[in-house]
């Protein structure tokens, strides 16, 4: 699988100004001539070790998931009574929509 991936990367190891610019598009960003070629350069580079890593020789080796060999660390759910009831709290808010605390919408 990431070697599939790696291939489709291959070509692209020397981004072109039309990439970048749609990557900066795609992000949202505004990027003048000068950002344009620091980014083709750093991005160039970072494909190009990206690149190197895939010539690595991996055979043999496990997948990695989990390196401190810890297992199941988790607790159990419980309900803690801090002595207020919900209501109460709701009453130190600017605003309240069905119990829930209302906030100004995160996401245009």
């Amino acid at each position: 699988m990431a070697a599939d991936l790696l291939q489709l990367w291959l070509p692209m190891a020397k981004l072109t100004r039309e990439d970048i610019l749609k990557l900066a598009q795609l992000a949202r960003l505004d990027v003048n001539d000068e950002e344009v070629e620091e980014y083709s350069r750093e991005l160039s580079a970072i494909l190009q070790y990206v690149e190197q890593l895939g010539s690595v020789d991996v055979k043999g080796l496990k997948p990695t998931n989990q390196v401190t060999g810890l297992t199941n660390v988790t607790r159990d759910d419980e309900v803690k009574d801090y002595g207020y009831a919900a209501a109460d709290l709701l009453n130190n808010v600017p605003a309240v929509k069905d119990n829930q605390i209302k906030v100004k919408r995160m996401l245009g």
